[in-house]
């Protein structure tokens, strides 16, 4: 095998805006990968603890979860002119099943915060989910705290915030009993 330069795959930016089909040049390598309106961003690759709580929170999600309701880790959602790869997603039952989920399919998403993401996953992802109209927008901050936000009108409303040790049952995206303190 070639190391060095010599063995870099070259590649050039599109002509105009990022599209779906340009994710498939980058090669599977911890990076997070996503389109917002037409311009790429990306996110460095995660480290162990934010992987345990994705791991915890995925397993929490699937054991409460409803028959034909999917809890899957880094589901792609397509919302119009970007692709978003949030942590988690949660897809009602009957969903499309396609690569990249539709919005309408999608109960929740949900973000773990890491230094290379707090303001990616605190501003800009929230508004693009609310403008898709996903209905629950969870955060997952240091702590782990979750902030659980619910959609009313053309954004989501101040969060409920569940500390450590606290247990709590949430309704949405179905009946569920939470304890933050137990994802680390």
């Amino acid at each position: 095998m070639t190391t060095g330069p010599a063995s870099l795959v070259r590649w050039t930016a599109p002509a105009g805006p990022w599209t779906e089909p340009d994710l498939h040049l980058f090669p599977q390598d911890g990076h997070r990968y996503e389109i917002v309106d037409g311009s790429l961003h990306v996110t460095p690759p995660l480290d162990a603890p934010h992987e345990a709580i994705v791991r915890a929170l995925v397993t929490t999600l699937r054991g409460a979860a409803p028959q034909g309701w999917w809890v899957c880790a880094r589901l792609g959602v397509a919302t119009g002119p970007s692709h978003l790869v949030p942590d988690v997603t949660v897809l009602r039952p009957d969903s499309s099943g396609a690569v990249w989920a539709d919005p309408a399919d999608v109960a929740l998403v949900v973000e773990v915060e890491g230094p290379a993401s707090s303001r990616y996953d605190r501003l800009l992802k929230p508004s693009l989910y609310a403008e898709a109209g996903i209905p629950h927008y969870w955060r997952i901050s240091d702590g782990p705290t979750l902030h659980a936000h619910t959609l009313k009108n053309e954004g989501y409303a101040q969060p409920q915030s569940i500390a450590p040790p606290e247990l709590v049952k949430l309704n949405a995206p179905y009946p569920i009993r939470l304890a933050p303190s137990t994802w680390v």
